[in-house]
């Protein structure tokens, strides 16, 4: 069974800065795609950036030029570095790999989320 471990969240003035971690573990023979997704109270959960097996990036509008997603492939890792915060930032954080393949079943690629991580972002 393949489980994501989000750590990194807290509390943080407006301005400052927050590193967002998440490690996939299980029988993980690879994994296609690897982000962040948020979801703020009463709104639907929303994409913060991603990050493919080669490297190639995608970021919400909102968050290009402060956040910056990267990737340890060799530990099933995903890291988001957010800075220039925002009380809009404040959210639950996600972590979201896409396309996993395990050990045994190499043709086989399902989805998996994390439990969430807390940002809050005070003015």
């Amino acid at each position: 069974q393949v489980q994501l471990a989000e750590s990194g969240g807290g509390l943080v003035q407006a301005g400052g800065s927050l590193r967002l971690s998440c490690a996939a573990s299980g029988s993980i023979f690879s994994i296609n795609t690897m982000g962040w997704y948020r979801q703020a109270p009463g709104k639907q959960r929303q994409l913060v950036a991603v990050i493919t097996s080669g490297g190639s990036t995608n970021y919400a509008d909102s968050v290009k030029g402060r956040f910056t997603i990267s990737r340890d492939n060799a530990k099933n890792t995903v890291y988001l570095q957010m800075s220039g915060l925002k009380p809009d930032d404040t959210a639950a954080y996600y972590c979201n790999a896409e396309g996993v393949r395990v050990r045994g079943t190499p043709f086989e690629s399902s989805d998996y989320w994390g439990q969430g991580t807390q940002v809050t972002v005070s003015s």
